[in-house]
């Protein structure tokens, strides 16, 4: 066996062990009562939206492609969904206090304004979460208007 064939056994080896380390998965079964969507007469067409561009980072509710079951992908993944909930999380929305609530509605505003999210990387592997300009201006009025109910 030459030196070359050697690492690639222990590479491939290393890959092997790696995929028993798994993250813990950001699955809620059931849609959370404290959803921003549950039980409101929210438009239908921003609820679909937002829930596709948004939710499987910023929700309870993550839709895991098959490549999310395969390290170091999985971390990669496990960590950006913690990273994103910690920014925002749709799915306790209404765990949030107003000014919480409004904070996080100028936040919206600001990284669609700025088109920074959906992250780029993100929609070249999910084309339901390509915002257009349009898209974007109807969920940025769709946040006016809840900021305009809160207050």
């Amino acid at each position: 066996m030459t030196r070359l064939q050697k690492v690639l056994l222990v590479l491939l080896i290393i890959f092997v062990l790696i995929q028993f380390v798994r993250p813990e998965r950001n699955i809620e079964n059931n849609p959370s009562r404290y959803d921003i969507f549950h039980k409101t007469d929210q438009p239908t067409e921003i609820s679909a939206m937002v829930q596709a561009a948004c939710y499987d980072c910023h929700s309870n509710r993550t839709a895991y492609p098959w490549y999310a079951s395969v390290a170091p992908v999985s971390w990669f993944l496990a960590n950006h969904v913690k990273e994103g909930k910690e920014h925002m999380n749709f799915s306790e929305w209404k765990l949030l206090d107003k000014t919480q609530q409004l904070h996080m509605l100028d936040e919206i505003k600001e990284v669609l304004e700025k088109q920074e999210m959906p992250p780029k990387s993100y929609q070249w592997l999910h084309d339901e979460a390509r915002l257009s300009a349009a898209d974007h201006d109807k969920i940025i009025n769709w946040v006016k208007q809840l900021e305009t109910s809160l207050n």
